[in-house]
């Protein structure tokens, strides 16, 4: 069908009117729309600028129509990463069509009767250039300095014969890019496509609507630190690249470029280094447009490794202290900038180049001589900067990860140049220690380095997906609104699989500002239906959500059969206790699971089972496995043959995670085998088991050789028993702003219902007198000493002092003021707040109490009250006489 030409309508005029056009063509064109409506040919909603729309249209450009996918044009001369990303726009429109998609380098090379693409930098393409008038309309004057930024705008008659053209247009090489893959996973590309297998929706129309569409990134840097990559990502790179080289580099850059990220540290672990290993990395990193650097503690674009493998000069291998070993170091750090700089255009490689020093292998210097020593390496680094690059050292962007023990070294005086980065950093469990100052600002900005894998005290954790994305939010909202705006980096360990909260951390780190609390709820659906599709939107989100949630509550790494309660034992039923109600969660959860996999369909199920299925049956399935360790051990003590059936289950549990394991790496023809093999059952101190241990259990002899089946119930409550009312945090009765605070829920987040915290955050202690506080209602059937017990989400003081403080008062009584102490640990432990800090993030919830004495019965208000920034609060625990132990009331 040919569409009815909408804009021929403009022109009409009625003899009645005398000619005049005002009467007739309104009527006319909402009479053709309607119609056009009807049958399919303009959408029923009113498109805004820029949007796609899977459906025929009259105005737009035709991305694909009838099937036939548009060209796209780029210019010969084009940087090598803007040609890298138009051949990607291409494959991807042919994803979408099923057909190639003509990629040309000439507007005489267009073919006829389509619609063109055009991907160019502002001031470095002849193709805008020869738009003569039109090129007017582009304003890309509204791109000038403005880093990464683009605009999308669809042009009419663009060149003769060409009907309309669809023009990204970047402020510089990188603005190009991202401006065409928001256009790719906009028309349903997943930037997941290859590394999650997430299938693309053929389309047999797909249009742009008219008008222009322009962004622009908030933080300047934003990238991730593939991190703790063995066995996973390096065994599994072997099996399907032949090692960590520039095939498989190629992937990991296309997959950060898609998620707008911008900055690259590679894996790291030795005896990975990735200028080393292969030539071509570096290379092809700068062509695709990706800025690399090095960990935080590898200066001067130098992997460790290089240091210890023999092969960087005669300079590398001594001992790695600047105090005794200045000059071979000096000339070490020299060669990773000319390497940097041996690209041969004067700018050399794009990098972010880090700065300063720690200890050999990632471990503290010496404390004693420190700051001194550093603030001599810091000068000599520059001074390397200098002379090979022959610029300013101001010239070279450069970052000082403040990282540990060198935030110490900050903290107690030292400084570095101005024009540098401050990388702040977490406590490498999700909780950021510093953030600059208010109202601190330095050329160089300040960024933050945040932490979804670890390996370290208390314990590792690189198995699954425990994090969840409403804590991200909150800390990162917290660093943005602090001033941290130059850098976010996440380690990621793997990449997989922590492919959901990577990529909401990339989709707050491009716009902290458009990312507020009503686009977080709404993210797990936006990222399901890019995945999975409107149909398994809802579902799958609810399914993530909740299992985010559910992980977060203790590290997979950290549980055993001690981890929670279990209820009595009875002569005819066990109670199952906290433990039980546990695993009944992650039972529920499962039946969800299996309610969604009735409408997965087959190009989707190996994207399902490695984003949804895999991680929410594993974690059941572990709960499982020590619930049932946890009875046994219990009820074989005591000689109760109950105990086998649950040695069984154990056992059929442990066997469950290997299959697991082997069904993730059997997907697609094996293309994963390797990536989950990371050991997590069989832990006894914070460094992974070399291998899976399935956990003692013991078998009590029966006569006749058949033991009796367990059966769960309630049993008798004990009489003195005392009642316990909890609070969900959202649940409160009232809530007092002032001093331009306001109390707002952040679904979710915690290990229960979601938490509440004041915002706008990053301000400034309130007083009592500020009167910002919430109410809870609480009832007492009797009285007596009355404990309230807050449970925290934890954080952490980012000012320096170490202290956060939270009020509670009952009623109109005196405001009690808790104070928490934590200092991270990430070593040995010897202080009571190191303690506090060890507990809280093993347990995901800091419990801080107030004791009220002599409370009486009947109705009173609980009353917590703001004092400093950064508290989140998630549950408020009371009980007369106390708060008994638990785990989710700790």
């Amino acid at each position: 069908m040919t569409p009815f030409p909408v804009a021929a309508f403009h022109g009409l005029t009625s003899p009645a009117t005398g000619g005049h056009a005002v009467t007739l063509a309104p009527i006319l064109r909402r009479w053709a729309a309607c119609i056009l409506v009807a049958v399919g040919l303009l959408p029923a909603h009113a498109a805004t600028p820029g949007e796609v729309l899977f459906q025929p249209q009259v105005a737009g450009v035709a991305l694909v129509q009838g099937g036939k996918p548009a060209a796209v044009l780029v210019d010969a001369a084009a940087d090598a990463a803007v040609q890298h990303v138009a051949r990607s726009l291409a494959a991807d429109l042919e994803r979408v069509s099923g057909q190639p998609a003509p990629l040309v380098q000439a507007v005489a090379q267009l073919p006829a009767g389509r619609d063109v693409v055009l991907i160019a930098v502002a001031g470095q393409s002849k193709l805008l250039d020869s738009l003569g008038k039109a090129r007017a309309a582009i304003g890309a004057e509204r791109l000038t300095g403005r880093w990464e930024a683009f605009r999308q705008l669809v042009l009419e008659q663009p060149w003769p014969g060409v009907r309309r053209a669809l023009v990204i247009v970047g402020a510089d090489r990188r603005g190009a890019v991202f401006g065409t893959y928001d256009l790719s996973e906009r028309i349903g590309v997943s930037p997941w496509h290859w590394f999650a297998d997430v299938p693309v929706t053929r389309r047999t129309d797909v249009t742009v609507a008219p008008g222009v569409r322009e962004d622009a990134p908030k933080v300047k840097y934003r990238g991730f630190f593939i991190n703790d990559e063995d066995p996973g990502l390096s065994g599994w790179a072997k099996k399907k690249f032949g090692g960590i080289n520039a095939q498989m580099y190629a992937h990991v850059f296309e997959l950060l470029l898609r998620l707008k990220g911008n900055y690259l540290w590679p894996a790291m672990w030795p005896p990975k280094a990735f200028n080393v290993d292969d030539p071509q990395n570096m290379v092809l990193a700068d062509a695709m447009g990706v800025v690399m650097g090095t960990s935080h503690h590898e200066p001067l674009m130098r992997a460790h490794h290089e240091w210890h493998n023999g092969k960087s000069g005669p300079a590398a291998g001594g001992k790695w202290d600047y105090a005794s070993n200045a000059a071979n170091l000096r000339e070490f750090w020299r060669g990773g900038i000319e390497r940097m700089m041996s690209k041969g255009d004067g700018k050399g490689y794009d990098s972010l180049v880090t700065i300063g020093m720690r200890g050999d292998g990632d471990e503290a210097m010496a404390e004693d001589s420190a700051i001194g020593l550093l603030e001599q390496v810091v000068a000599a680094q520059r001074k390397i900067l200098e002379d090979v690059t022959r610029k300013p050292a101001a010239s070279t962007p450069q970052v000082w990860a403040l990282y540990k023990e060198v935030q110490d070294y900050y903290d107690h005086g030292m400084q570095v140049p101005d024009d540098v980065t401050l990388l702040f950093a977490d406590d490498n469990w999700g909780q950021i220690r510093r953030l600059p100052a208010p109202g601190a600002t330095r050329p160089g900005g300040y960024g933050v380095y945040y932490h979804f894998d670890y390996v370290g005290a208390p314990r590792n954790y690189k198995w699954l997906n425990t994090n969840q994305i409403e804590k991200a939010w909150q800390q990162m909202d917290l660093a943005y609104a602090a001033g941290a705006r130059a850098l976010w980096i996440v380690n990621v360990g793997d990449i997989k699989p922590v492919e959901f909260p990577l990529s909401f951390f990339m989709q707050q780190a491009w716009n902290p500002e458009r990312m507020g609390l009503a686009e977080l709820a709404r993210y797990p659906q936006h990222w399901a239906r890019q995945a999975f599709g409107d149909g398994l939107a809802e579902p799958v989100a609810q399914l993530v959500t909740r299992y985010s949630q559910l992980v977060a509550r203790r590290k997979p790494e950290l549980i055993d059969a001690s981890s929670f309660q279990l209820g009595g034992v009875g002569p005819e039923v066990l109670d199952g206790g906290e433990f039980g109600r546990m695993v009944d969660e992650w039972t529920a959860l499962e039946a969800q699971l299996t309610a969604a996999e009735a409408q997965v369909q087959p190009a989707q199920q190996s994207a399902f089972f490695q984003l949804v299925a895999h991680p929410i049956r594993a974690m059941a399935n572990l709960y499982r496995l020590y619930y049932s360790v946890a009875w046994n051990r219990l009820l074989s003590a005591q000689g109760d043959a109950r105990a086998n059936a649950f040695a069984d289950a154990a056992e059929r549990a442990f066997r469950q995670d290997e299959a697991l394991t082997d069904a993730y790496h059997r997907l697609n023809g094996g293309k994963w085998d390797g990536m989950m093999a990371q050991t997590h059952i069989g832990y006894t101190y914070w460094n992974d088991p070399p291998k899976q241990t399935m956990p003692a259990v013991q078998r009590v002899p029966v006569e006749g050789g058949v033991a009796p089946a367990p059966r769960f119930g309630t049993l008798p409550q004990v009489a003195t028993a005392r009642p316990i009312k909890i609070f969900e945090a959202p649940d409160f009765a009232a809530a007092q702003g002032g001093r331009g605070l306001t109390w707002r829920v952040i679904p979710n987040l915690g290990r229960t219902k979601g938490a509440v915290t004041a915002f706008p955050q990053a301000q400034a202690a309130t007083t009592l007198q500020d009167g910002v506080h919430l109410d809870y209602a609480l009832d007492l059937a009797e009285g007596g000493d009355l404990e309230v017990r807050l449970i925290l989400v934890p954080t952490l003081d980012t000012s320096g002092k170490a202290t956060l403080r939270v009020g509670v008062s009952i009623d109109d009584g005196e405001v009690q003021v808790l104070q928490d102490h934590q200092i991270p640990a990430p070593t040995t432990t010897t202080m009571d707040e190191q303690r506090n800090w060890n507990q809280a993030v093993m347990r995901n919830a800091r419990g801080l109490s107030a004791h009220f004495k002599g409370v009486q019965p009947g109705a009173h208000r609980i009353k917590i009250w703001r004092l400093d920034d950064n508290v989140v609060l998630q549950r408020v625990v009371a009980a007369v006489g106390g708060v008994p132990p638990s785990y989710l009331a700790y």
